[in-house]
């Protein structure tokens, strides 16, 4: 049987695996359910049905031990074991599963703290967004990207200065039909039972959350075009473009980047506004996407410019004043590190640093420190994107709102984290750890 948190629940026909963690005590505690028939029509969800009804007369539960017993009988012990593990690596509140048989839904909730999040007045108790992942890929680096994004989500949201615990959603499935009304009434409800507030990530169209408010699934939901507050991606990349300017400032005694030469790895949702960001400061502008047209286009789209296309294999070691990454995580690690030229690693995407704790990235972080690289943990200056959110979610605000508490909020965010490391003798990545970790773990 392949290595999966799912495939016990499938074979005995259950829906609902739950992974609990106390990291205060190191004790774990299991919960395994059968909560609802193959047959119950998701897309009657919050129209028949809400997210605590009935939805079986013959529901089965798992304690601790059972649940136990169940992966020890199907041979994944070990594996089960595995996911503690990296549970606890990360303090973790736990894992959430919810299976859905019809469709092969597999989606995972990964809850890294609620505390930000208790005691509030809205539904939601954290906040992480929510991506999809292919079938062929492997659980466990599932799993592993979603705990490092939702332990991210945490301390985001300290920087963001909201009231949201910290999560990441993983969904493992085909492409999403956003007609498909039965999966997205199933994703609605897993979500719902969560108490997160999202928004589309990797993999997901961001026309999902405008389809889940129409239609009355969830309200949860956030960042689809019809927002007023728009999509997350134009937001994000104004935060990243005002910190950079920031780093900048704190190196050199000005903000301005004209005549930087920059390198962007990206051009999607958040990219390809910090290109324009960029170049509208007459930057040297050096583009790579997995898509070559889309580099192509946007070297059109900005005739004139000085951009060039470079192929992604050039971008960590290309000789630049800053390097971008604007698209996927865990680029930067140890062997990499030496060949870097840049003195400016500042983008937007997740994880950058290739590390499974916050041990493991401090580590990182001290290297790049070593040769005059500056870095800050991303999740300190990529949080537009769930303060755009928030805004929509909490206070039905305009785009005029939104890059006021953006610009209130995130320059001096940097600002203090750098200008503390600095005082403190530490890395800007250690600083701003240091400014969270009382809030989420005291």
């Amino acid at each position: 049987m392949s290595n999966s948190l799912f495939a016990p629940l499938k074979a005995e026909g259950l829906t609902t695996l739950k992974i609990r963690y106390d990291f205060r005590s190191d004790k774990f505690r299991f919960f395994a359910a059968k909560e609802w028939d193959p047959d119950l029509d998701f897309s009657k969800y919050n129209k028949t049905f809400c997210v605590d009804g009935i939805f079986t007369d013959s529901a089965v539960y798992r304690n601790t031990a059972e649940v136990l017993a169940i992966f020890r009988e199907y041979g994944l012990s070990d594996y089960f074991s595995e996911v503690q593990d990296l549970v606890r690596a990360g303090k973790h509140f736990g894992i959430d599963c919810y299976y859905y048989d019809k469709f092969d839904v597999k989606f995972m909730m990964h809850e890294h703290s609620r505390k930000l999040g208790l005691l509030n007045k809205s539904h939601s108790i954290m906040a992480g967004g929510i991506r999809r992942h292919f079938p062929e890929e492997e659980e466990r680096d599932v799993i592993i990207d979603g705990l490092n994004l939702g332990r991210g989500m945490s301390f985001k949201n300290v920087a963001g200065n909201l009231a949201f615990g910290g999560c990441k959603a993983t969904v493992t499935m085909e492409a999403l039909d956003v007609e498909n009304l039965e999966i997205m009434g199933f994703l609605a409800f897993a979500l719902d039972s969560c108490r997160d507030m999202t928004g589309p990530d990797m993999n997901f169209p961001t026309e999902m959350s405008d389809v889940m408010i129409r239609e009355g699934y969830s309200m949860q939901f956030t960042g689809g075009p019809g927002a007023k507050t728009g999509e997350t991606g134009k937001p994000t990349a104004y935060g990243i473009y005002l910190t950079m300017k920031q780093a900048v400032k704190f190196r050199e005694g000005t903000d301005s980047l004209a005549g930087k030469t920059v390198a962007l790895a990206g051009l999607g949702a958040v990219g390809w506004h910090m290109g324009e960001h960029l170049l509208s400061e007459n930057v040297k502008l050096y583009v790579t996407d997995i898509n070559k047209k889309t580099a192509v286009d946007f070297i059109a789209r900005h005739s004139g410019k000085d951009v060039t296309a470079i192929d992604a294999g050039e971008f960590l070691t290309a000789d630049v004043d800053i390097l971008c990454p604007c698209a996927t995580g865990g680029i930067i690690h140890e062997e990499i590190i030496p060949r870097i030229k840049a003195k400016y690693i500042w983008g937007s995407a997740n994880n950058q640093l290739r590390a499974s704790s916050q041990e493991e990235e401090i580590r990182l972080a001290k290297l790049l420190a070593a040769k005059d690289i500056l870095f800050q943990a991303e999740w300190w200056h990529n949080t537009a994107g769930v303060i755009c959110g928030a805004e929509e979610y909490l206070y039905d605000g305009t785009p005029e709102t939104l890059n006021k508490k953006i610009e209130e909020t995130m320059p001096l965010n940097t600002w203090n984290n750098l200008t503390k490391a600095k005082e403190l003798g530490i890395t800007p990545t250690e600083c701003c750890y240091k400014t969270c970790e009382d809030k989420i773990y005291g």
